[in-house]
């Protein structure tokens, strides 16, 4: 199994963050194995292109609620992680 768990839709509360609050979080390291998706469909070829983080963030996007940690944004660097047997990736934590 890839990530902890796949569901649809997030089940903490709006945060607002805005792109540039969200680079004032630095990355960490996250195992795939710890995180909840809030989505259960990719885009194959998002997924798969060569510039796949070149108009976003290149750190996913995290949200801890109740000690659970939700993939909120960046699906397709995660499964590209997991794809080039990676275990982990960095991305950028916002506790709630």
């Amino acid at each position: 199994m890839i990530f902890k768990a796949v569901r649809e839709g997030r089940p903490y509360p709006d945060h607002g963050l805005t792109v540039r609050q969200w680079a004032d979080i630095p990355p960490r390291p996250i195992r795939l194995d710890q995180l909840v998706t809030t989505k259960r469909e990719l885009a194959l070829d998002r997924a798969l292109a060569e510039d796949s983080t070149f108009y976003g963030d290149l750190f996913p996007h995290v949200v801890e609620f109740e000690n659970t940690l939700y993939l909120e944004d960046g699906l397709h660097r995660a499964l590209r992680a997991a794809l080039q047997q990676r275990t982990s990736i960095h991305a950028r934590v916002l506790v709630l």
